[in-house]
């Protein structure tokens, strides 16, 4: 299973200082009670930032799950249970209701990084409940998984050097087993994990939490989530954020190309920045490049130790690219990167473990597996090998560091047939919509903001001049603002607000 650039957000860009638990420590959820209600208790298995005592937030968070059809187009058939996150409004003011979070991914727990990251969220949550889930194939929710920790740590760490016959060989066979594994673990869920039902999952939960229309913030792949439940129930769409939007659109090829050149720019950003304030690893861009080049290359070869782990060509090719996700993290990667050309690789390591999923115990949250599951299923397209030939060798014209096959790789020996309902989106008759797009964004690439924004008919498109993945969360006194001003009185931008420097 070679490296794909996804889209994940908060779990990379911002909760860096925390982990994910273990499966074994998920199991306590309450049950729900009656048809489509949630029975709220105590959150006994969700992490807290950094292992701190619970402030407010982390004290008053309450969880609970909600029963949703497998499959929707038998109501009264198979149910599966959506586990649920909520931090009740703190006041002062009026309780408007509740806001509805989708971190990204596809793939990442609401519940967790809603426990981890809600203190960026509290003046909003002074008139909101803040809720967050996690979708159907998602940790809790009937979480896909693909075998067991041993073979995660053997996929994950899969060199992608040297890129010639015999490595794809490698990775052809890997992602048929990857598949297969997939299909015998989780097969039932399979077929049903995809954004389309995950709408309609959000839809039950916003009568459950008693709102006549959904407040929602989406980020990241959760942008395409929001743009699919309004395209199916634009009127229940109340107040809607879309940060870093997807272009629901772009094919694979497309999608791998616009982000491969979107990690390149952050990337040589990153150099500028480090070079300018004394780079550890280089005086100059050029020499910076060549360093993690001449790493890359020889961690083919000669791992790292790291404990009884091997920091390997495929890990280290993920943490750089983990560690671009927010400016904030620049100054980490560059330590990183210095530490392991110096043979030391913890750092890289605990960057490739946030991004994959790896938690200290050795398990994995399902974000690795939900990723594949999700995509391939939002997607009728399976690419022959010469499409995927054609975009590895494009995008590494881009980017030797970040070009890759992309997601089609791994759908086009997916187990389970897709759909291209997810990828046509269109809310007229919905209220305003307000879609954030950053200029300097990696995983998101800016040009995908207008398009979402046009396709939904109903956008109101806002841009942020500024580094990382995300633009609510990167600190920008302006957008926030923007946002809040949105969501706490209604007051909808104008069409074409600018925030940010860059």
């Amino acid at each position: 299973m070679r490296r794909v650039l996804t889209a994940v957000t908060l779990t990379v860009a911002v909760a860096a200082c925390s982990s994910q638990q273990s499966p074994q420590q998920q199991a306590t959820l309450p049950s729900p009670t009656g048809s489509g209600g949630i029975a709220w208790g105590p959150c006994t298995d969700v992490t807290r930032p950094g292992g701190q005592t619970p402030g407010q937030q982390q004290s008053t968070m309450q969880c609970g799950k909600l029963a949703v059809p497998l499959d929707y187009t038998k109501p009264d058939g198979d149910k599966i249970e959506m586990a649920v996150i909520k931090i009740p409004a703190t006041g002062p003011g009026k309780r408007i209701g509740s806001l509805v979070f989708n971190f990204g991914g596809p793939g990442a727990s609401g519940v967790d990084t809603m426990a981890q990251a809600a203190k960026a969220f509290t003046h909003l949550n002074t008139q909101y409940d803040l809720v967050s889930f996690d979708p159907r194939g998602v940790q809790r929710s009937a979480g896909v998984r693909c075998g067991s920790s041993a073979d995660m740590d053997r996929w994950v760490s899969m060199d992608t050097l040297p890129n010639n016959e015999e490595m794809r060989a490698k990775s052809q066979a890997s992602n048929k087993e990857f598949a297969q594994l997939c299909e015998r673990d989780s097969g039932k869920v399979l077929p049903y994990v995809g954004t389309v039902n995950a709408a309609r999952d959000m839809d039950r939960l916003r009568a459950a939490v008693g709102d006549e229309k959904l407040n929602y913030f989406g980020m990241s792949y959760g942008t395409q989530l929001g743009a699919v439940y309004a395209t199916q129930y634009p009127k229940l769409v109340g107040q809607m954020v879309l940060d870093a939007p997807l272009d629901p659109s772009v094919n694979f090829e497309q999608r791998n190309l616009a982000q491969t050149a979107g990690f390149q720019q952050a990337y040589e950003s990153f150099l500028k920045s480090c070079v300018k304030d004394g780079c550890a690893f280089g005086k100059t861009v050029h020499e910076a490049d060549a360093n993690v080049n001449k790493l890359m290359n020889d961690l083919v070869t000669q791992p790292i130790k790291v404990g009884t782990r091997e920091l390997t060509q495929g890990l280290a090719s993920t943490a750089v690219p983990a560690g671009l996700y927010s400016q904030l993290s620049w100054p980490f990667l560059e330590q990183a990167l210095s530490q392991a050309l110096r043979g030391e690789g913890e750092g890289l390591m605990y960057l490739a473990d946030s991004y994959t999923g790896r938690q200290q115990d050795g398990t994995y949250s399902t974000e690795m597996t939900s990723f594949p599951a999700i995509t391939c299923v939002d997607s009728a397209e399976r690419p022959s090998e010469e499409t995927l030939r054609k975009s590895e060798a494009a995008s590494l014209k881009i980017s030797p560091l970040f070009g890759s096959e992309g997601a089609g790789g791994l759908c086009r020996v997916w187990p389970v047939p897709g759909s291209d309902q997810a990828r046509h989106v269109d809310a007229t008759g919905s209220g305003p919509i307000v879609v954030v797009g950053g200029t300097g964004d990696p995983a998101t690439p800016y040009q995908w903001a207008p398009k979402l924004t046009a396709q939904l008919k109903t956008g109101t498109l806002v841009t942020y001049k500024g580094e990382g993945h995300g633009a609510y969360l990167s600190g920008d006194k302006c957008i926030q603002q923007v946002v809040d001003s949105y969501l706490l009185q209604g007051t909808v931008p104008k069409q074409g607000v600018t925030c940010g420097s860059k």
